[in-house]
């Protein structure tokens, strides 16, 4: 099946990255010893996704079904006031109503996905650790690593997560922006945000590596970019896999493998002394 997957997309230089989750999964089957490396971050994720979904997931229903209600009303407005030989236009605003729906709650799904990954990543970083080492020995040969003492260890992970923060800020606020514009507004909005959350969940999975050498934000986010598209292609695989309710709480660890795979396959990495 491997095989197949890798015949469809790795020939394209674009996908090649959208492989490694299945390369991932089938180093599971090969060695069920590192299964033991993911059991407690499932059991993280599991706590966190209970606290999300009766939360995060519940409010945004609610809003998807204001918005709904919303568009509801206007379109119906708007179709009162066409002449009645325009009526057939009902059935086309149903079907609008529909996708847009549909739509709203593919983005709440990813939303929430996308926050359970941060949590998810965090609190289990320990153990991603080891998994990923465990990896990288068994894919190489050898593990590279820097020793830090602890405080230095929590220094390095917080400053992560603010600058991680500062990168949504800093783009996440003008795309909002441009969003007020109709039309190509939207569309570019909805493409810089699509692009954003994927660069940050492909940093999030290739992290567990790259920290190892105590690279610096910058150089961690210039991997990800120097390997485009094949850094794209693992991310929008990676995203669409965390965006599955429940079934993310196994794909998060899988996609972690997956960032580790990746590095050891596809990119040099110096040394951060």
């Amino acid at each position: 099946m491997l095989n197949t997957i890798k015949k469809v997309l790795g020939g394209f230089g674009t996908l090649d990255g959208a492989t490694y989750p299945f390369k991932a999964l089938m180093v599971f089957i090969r060695n069920p010893r590192l299964i033991k490396y993911i059991a407690i971050p499932i059991l993280l994720n599991i706590v966190v996704a209970i606290a999300l979904y009766s939360g995060l997931l519940y409010f945004g229903w609610q809003i998807v079904d204001q918005v709904q209600g919303d568009l509801i009303l206007w379109l119906n407005q708007l179709i009162n006031d066409l002449p009645q030989w325009l009526g057939f236009l009902t059935y086309t605003v149903s079907g609008l109503i529909v996708v847009v729906r549909f739509l709203l709650i593919v983005i709440l799904f990813i939303a929430t996905g996308f926050v359970l990954t941060q949590f998810g990543v965090l609190l289990g970083a320990p153990w991603y650790g080891q998994l990923s080492e465990q990896l990288e020995k068994l894919r190489t040969g050898k593990v590279e690593l820097i020793e830090l003492n602890i405080v230095s260890d929590l220094t390095r992970a917080i400053l992560y997560e603010l600058k991680k923060l500062v990168l949504i800020a800093s783009i996440g606020i003008p795309l909002l922006a441009i969003n007020f514009f109709p039309g190509v507004g939207t569309l570019v909005s909805s493409i810089g945000s699509l692009a954003l959350t994927t660069t940050i969940v492909c940093m999030d999975f290739l992290d567990s590596c790259l920290e190892r050498r105590r690279l610096k934000f910058r150089q961690k986010l210039g991997i990800v970019l120097k390997s485009l598209p094949a850094s794209a292609s693992l991310g929008l695989v990676c995203l669409g896999l965390i965006s599955i309710p429940l079934v993310n709480l196994v794909t998060i660890p899988l996609c972690v493998a997956s960032g580790t795979l990746f590095i050891c396959d596809r990119v040099r990495l110096p040394l951060q002394r």
